[in-house]
């Protein structure tokens, strides 16, 4: 289920992360989708730390669609290196960068997960 002002506090996330950089530990893609989660849907999701990127954002529960068919807060994965970010708007997602915020093309994604 998404929170009544979802957009605005993904908004509000994507506002703080647009220009915070790349950190293995602390500011990496898992901790980005996370982070985008749980200002979806008001809630941090339970997910468990697998070999691959997919198999552990599966372990959260919410559903794979075709990423044709993601909308605005839902999950995505890109591959070369896989990484997990979120759609920002119709045809585009974001990803965390060595800089901050990168915005590709959601045809770029090769896996979505709908959330709330």
């Amino acid at each position: 289920m998404r929170h009544p002002d979802w957009a605005t506090r993904l908004a509000a996330l994507l506002s703080a992360a647009e220009t915070r950089p790349f950190d293995a530990h602390r500011w990496n893609c898992a901790r980005f989708a996370m982070a985008a989660v749980e200002a979806v849907t008001g809630t941090r999701p339970r997910v468990h730390v697998l070999p691959d990127l997919a198999a552990s954002a599966d372990s959260a529960g919410f559903p794979r669609i075709a990423p044709a068919f993601a909308r605005m807060g839902d999950v995505v994965l890109a591959p070369d290196p896989d990484r997990l970010g979120v759609v920002v708007d119709a045809g585009r997602a974001a990803f965390v960068g060595p800089r901050g915020l990168l915005r590709v093309p959601i045809t770029d994604s090769t896996t979505a997960w709908r959330i709330g």
